[in-house]
Parts: C-alpha cells; structure tokens; sequence
C-alpha cells in the first residue's frame, strides 16, 4: 500500500506542474495546442484536442514504465 501512495503523490506532483504550466502558457498567449481540431456549427462548438491527447499518452506511459519496471 506505501508504494501505492508514493505513485500517487508522484501523478499529484506531476499533474500540478502540468497544470500550472498550462495557465502560465495561456497566459502568454497560447490558446490552443497544435492537432486541435474544432468544429463549429450554430449552436455546438466541438473541440478535439488530438495533439494534446498524442503527448499525455506518452508521456504517461513513459513515467508509468519508469515507476513499474524497478
């Protein structure tokens, strides 16, 4: 169960600096990622983050080899 919980506070850590990261990256400007598609139509607007989507699949699996593997 402690390797359970030093995983989670590990994925906490790690979501909270992506997270800050992305405001400070609005905050100078950049809106979207690139591979986001969006479709507009009168009443819906439809984004679909497939880039962003790219990255965190891997870098996720990346840090999930490097926990589990040991």
């Amino acid at each position: 169960m402690e390797t359970a919980g030093k995983i989670l506070l590990v994925a906490a850590g790690v979501l909270a600096v992506v997270g800050l990261s992305a405001l400070l990256l609005a905050r100078l400007g950049v809106d979207h990622v690139p591979g986001t598609f969006k479709w507009k139509s009168e009443n819906v607007t439809v984004f679909v983050p497939i880039g962003l989507m790219l990255v965190v699949s891997i870098v996720g699996t990346i840090v999930l080899n490097l926990l589990v593997r040991r």
